[in-house]
């Protein structure tokens, strides 16, 4: 987690006094995807312990629809007083490539405060899969192009993205299978139904705890602490990927920034808890807590990065 206890500090002290007044009620945190998935409670985790800081209450409000899009027209309109703020995906950088005619633009409409947490994702196939690691998985595709069929938790998605990054690393075609969801794909991993899965790691844990699947590598840079003995595809040939769901906080644009420091303290404080990394980590959670300049290089990198690979995989959501 890239939390120091002197930045921590730093952040506090260097506050004005504009910030020490706000927050003088309670704030609303739109969540544009549906209660009870992997972003809503991650949010609804870590808010309590944030509110605790802040002295006053989060309101989460789930607001679904158009991939994201919904919620974050609603905050884009909203003031820029700290008293709205949105809980995204990765869909934030995946939207602008892949949706037309949106009433806002991503890229200036906001004001990132932090990426929160990752959820890692792994590439797992069905227990009777003849490769057992990610060479093996390589030299069967290769020999049986277009054959082997890999699902996702659907179109545009973390899991689709990273695949086509993979396949085209690895000069492999296979068959993408979108699904509705990750737990519909592990459900046909675990039927046997589909070769394999690209999603994450708590969607398909039970599958491969079951013996009904089997982990290759995870698509985070370093190995995930509840799966240690699980190499990464940085280690297994592909030096530097990384490529996982992930929820991050931002606010509408012209955020003053001293209300800045103080959400990204406020959310550090509740990262460093121990009750809130145990509740992550019971959803597959893996804490973040990026600083707000490095979370706006990250989100403008990968808008660019998004874009290409979109453009070039011919990408479309109908």
């Amino acid at each position: 987690m890239h939390l120091t206890r002197r930045a921590l500090l730093g952040t506090a002290i260097a506050t004005p006094a504009l910030a020490q007044a706000w927050p003088t009620h309670s704030i609303r945190l739109i969540v544009p995807f549906a209660a009870g998935g992997a972003a809503d409670s991650a949010a609804r985790a870590i808010t309590p312990k944030m509110a605790e800081r802040l002295g006053q209450g989060f309101v989460v409000e789930n607001r679904t629809g158009a991939g994201g899009s919904l919620g974050g027209a609603a905050v884009a309109a909203s003031a820029a007083d700290g008293y709205t703020l949105l809980w995204d995906a990765s869909s934030h950088l995946v939207n602008p490539a892949v949706m037309k005619g949106l009433a806002f633009d991503y890229a200036t409409a906001f004001t990132p405060i932090s990426q929160v947490v990752t959820f890692p994702g792994v590439l797992a196939v069905k227990s009777d899969f003849p490769a057992r690691s990610v060479a093996e998985f390589i030299a069967l595709a290769k020999a049986r192009p277009g054959a082997i069929s890999v699902g996702t938790q659907g179109n545009a998605t973390a899991g689709h993205l990273g695949l086509l990054q993979f396949s085209r690393l690895a000069g492999i075609e296979v068959i993408h299978v979108p699904y509705r969801g990750g737990a519909d794909a592990a459900r046909d991993l675990a039927a046997g139904s589909v070769d394999g899965v690209f999603i994450t790691t708590v969607s398909s844990g039970p599958v491969v705890d079951a013996g009904r699947g089997r982990f290759l590598a995870v698509t985070t840079l370093a190995r995930v602490p509840s799966r240690p003995t699980v190499p990464t595809l940085a280690e297994s040939g592909f030096p530097g990927f990384d490529s996982n769901e992930w929820a991050a906080l931002f606010a509408p644009a012209g955020l003053d920034p001293a209300i800045r420091a103080r959400l990204f303290e406020a959310l550090s404080f509740a990262l460093a808890d121990a009750g809130v990394q145990q509740r992550l980590a019971q959803i597959g959670a893996v804490p973040v807590g990026s600083d707000p300049e490095r979370f706006a290089r990250f989100c403008a990198e990968g808008r660019v990065a998004m874009a290409q690979l979109v453009r070039e995989a011919n990408i479309r959501l109908e």
